[in-house]
């Protein structure tokens, strides 16, 4: 029989590569959608067509992070070797206009979940596995460069201090359960499928747009800050390999070199023959009350445990995404007749 995983936020840009790579390794996907006045299944759609809807196959179910009714129903229709909770509010500038829906969903949502499976795993005698997705946003104004899997967390924003509370009840659940729950502390990764209002889409998508003739000018908040950046589809990969383990424990998924987002900018533009200074302006509407200005991850415990390293280096990051992205504004192009 085939294993059996169950992805919250599976149409999510995570959710749409955990859900390739799965179905690649003969696995049955579940996957939990929030109901929306419209359709917002556009990065998994090839997969449902690539699939028919039965035991091989992605099969979709309308649930939300909110409603543990709904959750505890879902695990118990679906009977999953494997959760992943990939679902959040992962804007961080987002959270701070909404942080009690944030604290809802990311923090309260995982308890949920964790809750969910306790009971299930005790009343079938089941051991279902459980991957929560951790944050980098997590370490914030952390004491130490760069960060790994011991170094304090001192979050600066709503979203982070959410997902620390998920990463401390998963880390209870696991010593007062048993429940084989691990976090994955993935650093900021990116790919042609990441939404256009986070800063890297935003900078390929505007780029692109301005090099056919679409727009004139890109916004943007602050340029110094710096990130770890990563491709998602080696990310998802650490995820899987995380619950293929002996043990349950917890890893920090990054690329180990960080770069500024006038970095990113400076590549995308370079990458479409355009100097970026000639489009972008700087708007304060973008900066986030409380800035957390570098982030820098040390993953030498996922490469030694797990076997895994990152296969795209950054400016091979941001040629997949201005290439992908270029096409898409062709295509926009052509269908105004430009």
């Amino acid at each position: 029989m085939p294993k059996i995983a169950l992805i919250t936020g599976v149409t999510g840009q995570d959710g749409s590569y955990l859900a390739e790579l799965l179905l690649g390794k003969g696995y049955q996907v579940h996957g939990i959608v929030r109901r929306t006045s419209s359709f917002a299944t556009g990065r998994i759609d090839h997969l449902r067509k690539a699939h028919t809807p039965d035991e091989s196959g992605l099969q979709l179910h309308y649930g939300d992070l909110g409603d543990a009714t709904g959750i505890r129903r879902i695990i118990e229709q679906t009977r999953p070797d494997e959760v992943y909770n990939l679902a959040a509010q992962s804007h961080v500038r987002i959270s701070f206009d909404q942080p009690e829906y944030t604290a809802d969903v990311v923090g309260l949502g995982t308890l949920r979940i964790l809750e969910a499976l306790r009971d299930h795993n005790k009343r079938h005698g089941r051991a279902v596995r459980l991957y929560q997705a951790g944050s980098s946003e997590m370490f914030g104004l952390a004491p130490e460069t760069p960060q790994h899997e011991t170094t304090p967390f001192h979050p600066r924003s709503p979203y982070a201090c959410a997902k620390v509370y998920a990463h401390w009840q998963t880390v209870n659940y696991r010593e007062a359960y048993g429940l084989f729950a691990v976090n994955g502390i993935l650093f900021n990764h990116e790919s042609p499928r990441r939404g256009e209002n986070f800063v890297t889409r935003k900078i390929t998508r505007s780029a692109t747009r301005i090099k056919v003739g679409l727009q004139n000018r890109l916004s943007l908040g602050n340029l110094d800050a710096r990130r770890d950046w990563g491709f998602a589809g080696d990310y998802v990969a650490a995820m899987w390999l995380m619950l293929q383990q002996d043990q349950p424990d917890d890893y920090v998924v990054a690329s180990g070199e960080n770069h500024t987002v006038r970095e990113f900018l400076q590549r995308a533009f370079d990458r479409v023959e355009l100097d970026w200074r000639r489009h972008v302006d700087m708007d304060q509407r973008f900066l986030r009350p409380s800035e957390v200005e570098s982030l820098l991850g040390d993953s030498s415990k996922a490469r030694r445990i797990l076997g895994w390293k990152p296969s795209v280096d950054f400016d091979g990051l941001v040629d997949m995404m201005i290439d992908a992205d270029l096409e898409l504004a062709r295509r926009e192009a052509r269908s105004l007749g430009m």
